[in-house]
């Protein structure tokens, strides 16, 4: 039976921000566009548009974990999804996006 690509795919902004703490090896990618990234985004986070995963793909199959966001978790899904499906394992996607982690963990962060 083959594995669910779908276990364990989201990642709560809080254990996300506890991971990047502790300083564990992280891929964290913004997979927005550049006009989002640039009226806000999270420090440390590398932006890899959506339309730009798949030529980027031998970068995030060299990560033990990647984590990707959004505005609010559905492009990052399907990103993590389709990684998935190309074998990287450890793709996840943080919930809620960049507006969760603007309401739970920094309200600094402009909401949009």
């Amino acid at each position: 039976m083959p594995e669910d690509l779908y276990a364990n795919m989201e990642v709560a902004p809080r254990e996300v921000k506890d991971k990047l703490a502790r300083g564990e090896k992280i891929l964290f990618v913004d997979v927005r566009e550049q006009w989002e990234y640039d009226t806000s985004h999270i420090e440390g986070s590398v932006l890899i548009p959506l339309r730009e995963i798949p030529a980027n793909l031998p970068r995030l199959e060299s990560a033990d974990e990647v984590i990707l966001f959004c505005h609010h978790g559905m492009r990052s899904m399907d990103a993590a999804a389709w990684l998935r499906s190309q074998g990287v394992t450890g793709a996840r996607s943080m919930a809620g996006g960049i507006d969760l982690w603007a309401t739970e963990i920094d309200p600094k962060i402009l909401r949009y």
